[in-house]
């Protein structure tokens, strides 16, 4: 439901009138808002060890998902959401992120369309929560808005190739359809417990995966942590 909070306007019939006029979500493209404007190398002055180059493809990336790829020895290019896969793939990266974000990733089509040429190339790719989403429309899947989003940090989600259930972090209100995953192309890799909707998926083929919830959250839980690992392997480490 839509609400509105006003500490200017106190009248009850304008308030209203303008809640029913909002937006929504559905549709709006505000990772674009968040994204930095300009390329960037995440605190090269902290880096200690350089074994992989990442390129990060920013929707709104939390600051401790580049943190963590640093310390594990990537070099952590960062660029806006509306980068060319050709300037990508210039600074020769080893791997690709995909980040988190605000906002309906069917409002960024286009970073959608680069998306899909990047992990055709074969470049190892991981994506966490819009990245999750936005590499299944990459592969021809939907989205859809959630009637209740997944928050807080008690989400129990199954991995179904270990059969076993990990506790995670979620903010999110958008959701991957799993149905709408080709077979032949992708598989669901995780469900969340509580409703049973996406959250991972793998690509048959080719090294892509990814995750809905925040294996990254700070101060926890940390069940998820192996995806970062997973990911360093991906690229050769």
């Amino acid at each position: 439901m839509k609400c509105i909070i006003s500490t200017e306007d106190n009248d009850r019939d304008s308030l209203v009138a303008k809640a029913k006029a909002s937006r929504g979500l559905v549709g709006r493209d505000l990772a674009s808002e968040v994204s930095v404007k300009e390329p960037m190398i995440w605190q090269p002055e902290q880096q200690k060890k350089i074994l992989r180059r990442v390129a990060t493809i920013d929707c709104g990336t939390k600051y401790n998902q580049l943190r963590i790829l640093q310390d594990l020895g990537c070099e952590v290019h960062v660029f806006p959401n509306n980068t060319t896969a050709e300037d990508i793939l210039a600074i020769k990266p080893d791997g690709l992120f995909l980040s988190n974000g605000p906002g309906d990733p069917e409002g960024v089509l286009k970073t959608v369309e680069e998306v899909r040429k990047l992990i055709h190339t074969g470049l190892p790719t991981f994506g966490i929560c819009f990245g999750h989403q936005l590499t299944a429309l990459a592969l021809g899947a939907k989205t859809f808005k959630l009637k209740f989003g997944h928050r807080g940090g008690n989400q129990p989600v199954m991995n179904l190739a270990k059969g076993t259930v990990e506790i995670t972090a979620q903010n999110h209100g958008f959701c991957v359809d799993k149905d709408s995953l080709d077979p032949n192309v992708a598989e669901t890799t995780h469900i969340n417990l509580n409703d049973q909707t996406s959250e991972g998926l793998r690509h048959k083929t080719l090294p892509v995966f990814t995750v809905q919830y925040h294996p990254e959250a700070a101060p926890g839980p940390h069940d998820s942590m192996y995806l970062f690992h997973d990911f360093m392997k991906s690229m050769g480490e």
